[in-house]
C-alpha cells in the first residue's frame, strides 16, 4: 500500500492547509482533463484523491496514523482492543489448513466477531447484530454466525437482502433451531451518504469547469461514471443520478437517486498572466453593471 503522506508529497505533522495546498497542486497535474490519454497521470491523480479523501478528514486521518494499511477496519480494532478479531477467531486460523483463511471469517461473519453478541431472547428466538459496508447493503450479502444451542454452537449461514439499513431487522429461521433477528447496522462511507434510498457525495471540479462547464468522474456504487457539469454551475449546487441511489427492501427494481453537489476547487497559487487575464474579466463585468 501506498503512503499517503509520501503521495501527496508532505510530512505527517502537516497541517489541513499544507495538505490540501498540496493536493491541489498535484490533482491539477495530473488531472485526467489535462493528460487525456495518459494512463499514468489518471492513474496518479486517484492515488492522490485517495490520499486526499484520507488525509482531509480528520477522524480517518488519525485511523490512518494509528493503523496505517488497517485505517479501515479502525473500529473493529477499538472494539477488541486492538486485534481485529477475536479469541475465537484466532484459535481457528491457528487450527485452519495451510491454505490463507476467508476474508470473511476475519472481517465479518462470524456472530462473535467486532462485538456482534448474540443472545438468547427467548427459547424460540435468538438476535445478533451484523455489520455491513453500503456496498453490502446495496448488493445484499451472505454471511456466517455463530449460534449457541445449550452446549451445543452451530454455524448458520444466512442472507442479508439488498437494500437493508441501520434498524432494519431480518428474520431466519435455520431448521432446528430457533428464529434469529439479524439486526442490520451499515457503515458509513467513504465518499457517499445515505438518506432514505438516496444517495449524496460531494464532487470537486475545477474552477474553469465550473463556469464553462465540462465533464467530471464520480463514483457509484456500480462503478464510475462521467457526468456533465453544467456552465456557470454554483458551490452547493446539485446533480441528480435518477436511479443510482440504494435499492428498496423487497423491491430491488426500485432504487433511489444519486446526487452529486458541486464544489468549485478555487485556485490558489495564479501566475501573475493568469492574475491578468481574471482582472480583465472582473473590468468587462464592472463595466457591464
Amino acid at each position: 500500500m501506498a503512503n499517503y503522506y509520501e503521495t501527496l508529497g508532505v510530512k505527517r505533522n502537516s497541517n489541513e492547509d499544507e495538505i490540501r495546498k498540496s493536493f491541489r497542486k498535484l490533482a491539477r497535474k495530473y488531472h485526467p482533463d489535462l493528460n487525456p490519454e495518459d494512463r499514468a497521470a489518471e492513474k496518479k491523480f486517484k492515488q492522490i484523491n485517495e490520499a486526499y479523501q484520507v488525509l482531509s478528514d480528520k477522524e480517518n486521518r488519525s485511523n490512518y496514523d494509528r493503523y496505517g494499511d488497517n485505517w479501515k477496519h479502525a473500529e473493529h480494532f477499538k472494539s477488541n482492543s486492538g486485534f481485529p478479531f477475536t479469541r475465537s477467531a484466532r484459535r481457528q486460523s491457528r487450527t485452519s489448513s495451510a491454505s490463507a483463511p476467508n476474508i470473511e471469517d476475519l472481517f465479518g461473519g462470524v456472530g462473535d466477531l467486532f462485538g456482534q453478541r448474540t443472545s438468547r431472547k427467548q427459547s424460540t428466538q435468538m438476535e445478533t447484530n451484523i455489520k455491513v459496508s453500503l456496498e453490502e447493503a446495496f448488493l445484499g450479502v451472505k454471511r456466517r454466525i455463530t449460534m449457541s444451542l445449550g452446549h451445543e454452537k452451530r454455524r448458520i449461514e444466512v442472507t442479508i437482502p439488498p437494500g437493508v439499513d441501520t434498524g432494519t431487522v431480518v428474520k431466519v429461521k435455520p431448521d432446528r433451531s430457533p428464529e434469529v433477528l439479524l439486526k442490520i447496522i451499515v457503515s458509513s462511507h467513504k465518499h457517499l451518504t445515505r438518506k432514505g434510498n438516496d444517495l449524496f457525495a460531494d464532487v470537486v471540479v475545477l474552477m474553469e469547469e465550473a463556469i464553462l462547464g465540462g465533464e467530471v468522474e464520480s463514483m457509484t456504487l456500480t462503478g464510475k461514471v462521467r457526468v456533465k457539469v453544467p456552465a456557470e454551475s454554483q458551490n452547493g449546487q446539485k446533480i441528480r443520478l435518477a436511479g443510482q441511489g440504494m435499492p428498496k427492501l423487497g423491491q430491488t427494481n426500485t432504487r433511489g437517486d444519486l446526487y452529486l453537489t458541486i464544489r468549485p476547487d478555487m485556485p490558489d497559487d495564479l501566475t501573475d498572466e493568469q492574475k491578468k487575464l481574471i482582472k480583465q474579466f472582473k473590468k468587462l463585468r464592472d463595466d457591464e453593471r
